[in-house]
C-alpha cells in the first residue's frame, strides 16, 4: 500500500503542472495541433486527479495542496523552464511547449511504471496503466507535431 500511496501523491501534483502548462496554450499558439495536446492533457488528467484525490481521502490522507518545480523530478519543468513558457508566443511557444511536455510525460510513464513494479493496489494499478498506454500515445502524437514544426 505504500507503493500505492506514494504514487498518488506524486502524480497528482505531477498532473496539477501538466494542467498549468496546457492552460497556457489557448491564448500562446495559433496551431490547432498544439490546442489539441493542451486539451487532451486538460481533459485526461484533471479526472485521473480526481480519482487520486478521492482515494487518498479515502484513507483518510490529505491528497497534496499544489505541485512544486523542481527540474528535473519524472520530468517536472523548473519555474525557470515555465516562465519561459509563460512568456512565450506562437511557434517559441509550440515548441517549448511541446519538449517540455514531452518530458512531463515521458516522467509520468516512468513513476506509473514503477507504480505498476511495486503497488498492489488494483485502483492505482489500473490508473498506471491508463497513465503509461495514454500517454505514450501522446508522446508520439506530439513528436509527429514537432516533426512538422521542424
Amino acid at each position: 500500500m505504500a507503493a500505492d500511496v506514494r504514487f498518488a501523491e506524486a502524480m497528482i501534483p505531477h498532473h496539477r503542472q501538466a494542467l498549468e502548462m496546457a492552460g497556457l496554450a489557448a491564448a500562446r499558439t495559433g496551431d490547432p495541433l498544439v490546442t489539441a495536446v493542451a486539451d487532451r492533457v486538460v481533459d485526461g488528467q484533471r479526472p485521473e486527479i480526481a480519482v487520486m484525490e478521492s482515494w487518498l481521502r479515502g484513507l483518510g490522507r490529505t491528497p497534496p495542496p499544489a505541485h512544486g518545480h523542481g527540474a528535473g523530478g519524472y520530468g517536472m519543468a523548473s519555474e525557470e523552464e515555465l516562465t519561459r513558457l509563460r512568456t512565450a508566443r506562437g511557434r517559441a511557444f509550440d515548441t517549448l511547449f511541446l519538449t517540455l511536455m514531452i518530458r512531463h510525460h515521458e516522467g509520468a510513464v516512468r513513476m506509473a511504471a514503477q507504480e505498476l513494479r511495486r503497488g498492489r493496489d488494483r485502483a492505482m494499478r489500473t490508473m498506471a496503466q491508463d497513465v503509461v498506454s495514454g500517454q505514450q500515445i501522446e508522446i508520439a502524437r506530439m513528436r509527429g507535431i514537432q516533426r512538422r514544426l521542424g
